[in-house]
């Protein structure tokens, strides 16, 4: 990452940090831990969305809104739910862009995986 970069991401709004340390109980190793996971777990998973049919994209979409929420990463759970919702609408023959949907789902994965690099440099 570039010299600055931290400025560039803020570091609020991608995860929550006072609930990530709820979540860990303030243990900082179970914090690095668990952000380790998520980063893991986001970037596969966004892969499998890429590649996947709707109905795997739904649940995937899902298992990863509730990681995200895990850790407070609240603008990620919410573009996940937006991928939840598209998938819904695609299948109702509604015009769901389930592929834009997940686009808009990677970008705040990326903003939360840039924080989660900073947070773990720092450590």
């Amino acid at each position: 990452m570039a010299a600055g970069a931290s400025e560039a991401i803020d570091m609020n709004a991608a995860i929550d940090r006072g609930h990530l340390r709820r979540m860990t109980f303030g243990d900082r190793t179970l914090e690095q831990d668990v952000l380790e996971l998520f980063d893991r777990q986001a970037t596969i998973l966004i892969g499998r969305m890429r590649a996947g049919d709707a109905a795997v994209v739904g649940s995937l979409a899902h298992t990863l809104k509730g990681s995200a929420l895990g850790i407070g990463a609240g603008p990620v759970a919410d573009a996940a739910q937006s991928v939840e919702n598209a998938v819904g609408q695609a299948a109702a023959g509604s015009a769901g862009d389930v592929s834009a949907a997940i686009d808009r789902l990677a970008a705040k994965v990326e903003e939360a995986r840039a924080l989660i690099a900073l947070l773990l440099r720092d450590a």
